[in-house]
């Protein structure tokens, strides 16, 4: 079994100059823990495979495609592989777990 804790997960990342943390990887599956500061600029690109945010905490906006909808502590998102997409207009800090099936590419 392997189980974490959302705390130390944001320690960890917080010791690394990237936003993302990834801290699980199997065959058809990984996650990772991703930080954008108020106000901050979502660098991502569209990713080949599918993927899920859960906003652990913070408060701002996603973009999927064309559409813009607010998020917040316990929202969910599902972004299809290849989809354009990004956090904006960050209110608040944004901790969020994102799920990517399968894997990136490493």
């Amino acid at each position: 079994m392997d189980a974490f804790e959302i705390a130390k997960l944001i320690e960890q990342r917080n010791q690394q100059q990237s936003p993302y943390l990834e801290f699980l990887r199997s065959s058809s599956l990984s996650l990772g823990i991703y930080m954008l500061p108020a106000g901050g600029i979502d660098p991502q690109q569209p990713h080949k495979q599918d993927e899920v945010y859960y906003v652990v905490s913070g408060q701002g906006t996603i973009r999927v495609g064309d559409q813009d909808r607010a998020v917040g502590s316990g929202s969910v998102v599902f972004v299809e592989a290849g989809v354009d997409h990004r956090f904006h207009s960050l209110a608040e800090d944004l901790v969020v777990l994102v799920f990517f099936a399968p894997p990136e590419s490493a």
